[in-house]
């Protein structure tokens, strides 16, 4: 292994500082942009190289200290050396870039990035793992548990579950989930202050007096259930059949929440196109004959949009779209494939995940209007 010397030139997506040597990007875990390092080459490609921080010679003005001891080794943070609101600069650029870079994107209207009021202490649910007794996250970069008694980016609820699995005497060997709320089975966000922020900026984003709201990777219904008022009609569809039966607790009429796959469904419900008549054979879906979509949600997961749903979108072209993604260059991928039908309006992100190299991004498109 050698050690080479690096000016670190940019923190890319996933939190890495990249360095060049000749030409080749060195990526050095913990560092900051415009810091001197020394760093241990561990692997080289023809393309780039991984390397370990050996040595920070010359420091950023935004480096601080760590709160959390296990920082550097546990997997889960890559952020904690850097100042919070340097933080947010990384991440609003590394949106800036992927529209750019993989979505081929230009001029895109970006909104300042939407902040957590609490840097730690905000994780509302953690998963730990148990393997020979040893009860923590993985390490980074590897199948490794380090033993973890606390987690200062979770909320003091989930560290006493944390500290009353460990005093357990024997803890069988699996994964756990340790939460604030006692309902285990429907998925909810993990920072609720960010959460309610996205919430707010979706409402803000729907105009009034809609016709139908189809929310795609539905949940329990965190922003349907918010938006039903503004519609006259509200479906949401969901592989989760807990979250879906959930939401059927207390649906109105105008409510229908399906329990399945998102890509079969939505195309069963674009079966009637907003922008024409109902065909004959539209007949056959009996889902929604003769209701035109009219604002669509997706909240996909961090592999985003499979193919067949980015074109079920473009052939249902409703007149808003909002795309909230964990994920900014699958997220970038699926706007360049959406742009030739979908004018991008805002572009929000948001830190749904402090101290880590997490991104939450809202998008609001319209539909592009058809001459003739």
């Amino acid at each position: 292994m050698r050690v080479v010397d690096l000016k670190i030139e940019d923190v890319a997506f996933g939190g890495k500082g990249v360095g060049r040597e000749q030409g080749k990007a060195i990526f050095v875990p913990y560092t900051i942009e415009g810091e001197i390092v020394s760093a241990e080459i561990l692997r080289e490609k023809k393309q780039f190289a991984e390397a370990e921080l050996v040595e920070v010679k010359q420091s950023s003005p935004d480096r601080v200290e760590p709160q959390c001891p296990y920082f550097g080794h546990c997997g889960g943070c890559a952020y904690q050396h850097i100042s919070y609101e340097h933080q947010l600069a990384i991440k609003w650029r590394q949106v800036r870039d992927a529209l750019q870079r993989i979505g081929k994107l230009k001029g895109v209207p970006m909104r300042p990035i939407i902040p957590s009021p609490e840097q730690y202490g905000y994780r509302n649910r953690i998963t730990v793992h148990a393997q020979d007794g040893v009860i923590g996250f993985f390490r980074r970069d590897s199948h490794r548990l380090i033993d973890i008694e606390h987690c200062p980016i979770s909320r003091d609820e989930v560290n006493r579950a944390l500290t009353e699995l460990r005093t357990q005497t024997h803890v069988r060997d699996g994964h756990y989930t340790l939460r604030t709320s006692a309902n285990a089975r429907v998925f909810s966000q993990t920072n609720a202050a960010v959460a309610d922020a996205l919430r707010d900026l979706v409402v803000d984003l729907v105009p009034p007096n809609q016709q139908l709201l189809i929310d795609a990777y539905f949940g329990a219904g965190f922003f349907a259930k918010t938006l039903r008022d503004k519609f006259e009609r509200v479906i949401g569809i969901d592989w989760d059949r807990f979250a879906i039966a959930a939401a059927k607790e207390n649906a109105k009429e105008k409510e229908t929440y399906i329990a399945g796959d998102v890509e079969e469904e939505l195309q069963k419900v674009g079966a009637v196109h907003p922008n024409r008549p109902p065909r004959a054979n539209d007949a056959g879906n009996g889902r929604l004959r003769s209701i035109a979509p009219t604002t669509l949600i997706v909240d996909p997961p961090a592999a985003g949009l499979s193919e067949t749903v980015r074109k079920t979108i473009v052939d249902l072209a409703p007149a808003t779209l909002i795309y909230v993604s964990c994920n900014p260059p699958t997220l970038a991928r699926d706007l360049r494939g959406l742009q030739d039908k979908f004018i991008i309006d805002l572009v929000t992100p948001l830190d749904m995940f402090p101290q880590t190299a997490e991104i939450e991004v809202a998008v609001h498109l319209c539909a592009k209007r058809e001459l003739g």
